[in-house]
């Protein structure tokens, strides 16, 4: 690579439409969810005097979705054209949240779970077709600094999200919460009418039905070895951070002594990190394969959770976080880049739905499971069990070090086998 070929690569990223459209959605809609989530999770609280039931019923809406649609999104996805069902969505999302103010008028506040139910649900097929769309107009060589621009804009939000959610509601109630949640969506729909027009390819799908393409979907992951180990790398990321999420507050009551209010000083820690790393990996990202990302991510992460786990000092535990926050844009970024570089444009909307379920499931299952094991084993040894996630991880994705065909080679693989 030249001295010069990294200003090129930056130059055509922001250059190239889609990227641009896209990232330009993502901004709006990051907006959208955050005011959602919090305005929300506040009003509930307000109306219900903090029931723990109601504030949960918000994670149900919320997260429920990705187990029963994210699949059956990813399929439809694939069979519909991704811009027009990336504008549909936000549309639909916009008018669910408008008739959801409508019903306040009438009184009834519980139809407010019903906005984020509908927006969670449609973003399953939104998400995938995204995806699609970088698949089918971005460049091989831009697909992974792309992705990291996305990355760090999710990583921003981490950090502002909260904190506009919660200054909307706060100074201006509910209804204005309601109001830009609509807006915001809506103007995202406009903004997807940039992207370049769907390309004409859907009648050749139609003699297939929606389950025979289901079923291609499975076999298609079945049968390339690095969707294979990407799964397997995606439970253990899951069951790693399920164990050891729930559990951290009781890092700053039991292993520091602290007040449980410093919990805030690890979350901000670790979102900064986030920021930051979004950045490096983006530099990264312009000399070093997605799996070398993801492997180093992973195996970071693997020594801060050791770390955290053992720390008895603020600054300790404050420094395996940020080093955790830091590396954590290495996954995301390597595990979505992977994805798109391994799979045809025809499946990236299933392999998405079958890859993301994978992830969310494991970490819901070692999340039910937290508590449970916090009172039979000690804090540290949850955490070191999460150390070895991580490592089990790292240890799924080596082989492929060894065994890397050409991108090209890999889909005319993929390809021949379906």
């Amino acid at each position: 690579m030249t001295a010069t070929s990294p200003k090129v690569s930056m130059g055509s990223l922001f250059r190239n439409q889609v990227i641009r459209t896209i990232l330009m959605s993502v901004f709006f809609l990051q907006i959208g969810i955050w005011v959602r989530n919090y305005s929300i999770l506040l009003y509930v609280m307000e109306q219900t005097n903090e029931d723990p039931v109601a504030v949960s019923l918000i994670s149900v809406a919320e997260f429920a979705p990705i187990f029963l649609f994210s699949f059956i999104g990813g399929t439809f996805a694939d069979r519909w054209r991704p811009k027009r069902t990336m504008i549909w969505c936000d549309i639909l999302s916009a008018v669910s949240i408008f008739v959801v103010l409508l019903t306040f008028i009438f009184g009834s506040w519980k139809a407010v779970f019903f906005a984020t139910l509908v927006s969670s649900i449609l973003s399953q097929f939104s998400q995938p077709s995204g995806m699609k769309l970088f698949k089918l107009h971005v460049a091989e060589e831009l697909i992974q600094m792309g992705m990291s621009m996305y990355q760090t804009l999710f990583a921003v939000f981490m950090i502002l999200g909260p904190i506009i959610g919660t200054f909307v509601f706060q100074h201006y109630g509910i209804n204005v919460a309601i109001g830009v949640m609509g807006v915001a969506f809506l103007v995202s729909a406009a903004i997807l009418v940039l992207l370049p027009p769907d390309r004409d390819t859907e009648e050749q799908k139609e003699k297939t039905t929606l389950w025979q393409e289901m079923k291609a979907g499975f076999a298609y992951v079945l049968d390339n070895r690095a969707l294979i180990a990407l799964g397997g790398c995606f439970a253990a990321a899951g069951l790693a951070i399920g164990l050891t999420q729930p559990l951290t507050v009781f890092l700053v009551t039991e292993r520091l002594g602290l007040p449980k209010e410093q919990l805030q000083w690890l979350m901000a820690t670790f979102g900064v990190a986030m920021i930051l790393g979004g950045g490096l990996t983006m530099g990264l990202a312009r000399k070093t394969s997605p799996l070398k990302l993801l492997i180093l991510g992973m195996s970071v992460s693997a020594l801060g959770f050791l770390i955290m786990g053992l720390s008895t000092q603020l600054w300790i535990t404050l420094v395996a976080e940020f080093i955790c926050g830091l590396v954590m844009p290495c996954i995301h970024i390597g595990i979505n880049t992977m994805i798109l570089q391994n799979t045809t444009s025809d499946f990236v909307g299933r392999v998405n739905g079958i890859l993301t379920p994978l992830f969310m499931g494991t970490m819901v299952l070692s999340m039910t499971g937290a508590g449970w094991l916090k009172e039979m084993f000690s804090l540290v040894g949850i955490f070191e069990l999460a150390t070895v996630m991580f490592v089990i991880g790292v240890i799924v994705m080596l082989p492929l070090l060894k065994h890397k065909p050409s991108d090209g080679q890999k889909l005319k693989e993929a390809v021949g086998s379906e």
